[in-house]
């Protein structure tokens, strides 16, 4: 009897971890993170970047503080937006004013840096690439930015 307890219980434990790891729609949940935002220099000169040292941009056809590019067919899985779970944090050079976040639609908080949501270039593969800096798509044009906030063209 006290076997068959220990069993149970160990299932319970399974149990729980399956929900955690999966999730009610059977995919892995994703939490973000308390986002970094940092300086990288690349040949445009020095621009924001994720943690992970990816360029970050911001799409022409935002207004401040709002993310157009998620009523747009497809564009936010091409062009994902930097999201945190906290107060996203200033690098070295960067304003820690000019960095806040924004609430999205379906409960999420995006990053912005002066009024502009940050998003990534999902098939990006090399840190601090600026070959998509300038790309139009979307209905919209994508810069960097640089850490006054202005657009890197």
């Amino acid at each position: 009897m006290k076997r068959l307890g220990v069993f149970f219980a160990v299932l319970l434990v399974c149990a729980a971890g399956a929900v955690a790891a999966f999730g009610s729609g059977g995919a892995r949940a994703v939490v973000a993170k308390t986002a970094k935002v940092q300086l990288r220099h690349t040949e445009l000169g020095k621009i924001l970047v994720n943690a992970s040292g990816f360029t970050l941009y911001h799409f022409s056809r935002d207004p401040r503080n709002k993310d157009t590019c998620m009523g747009v067919e497809n564009c936010s899985e091409v062009w994902p937006p930097l999201l945190t779970s906290g107060r996203p944090i200033a690098g070295s050079g960067l304003k820690s004013s000019l960095l806040s976040s924004i609430r999205l639609p379906n409960g999420r908080r995006q990053v912005t840096y002066a009024g502009h949501p940050l998003y990534m270039y999902s098939p990006s593969t090399e840190r601090g690439e600026t070959s998509y800096v300038g790309f139009s798509s979307y209905g919209g044009t994508w810069y960097a930015l640089n850490a006054a906030g202005k657009s890197v063209k």
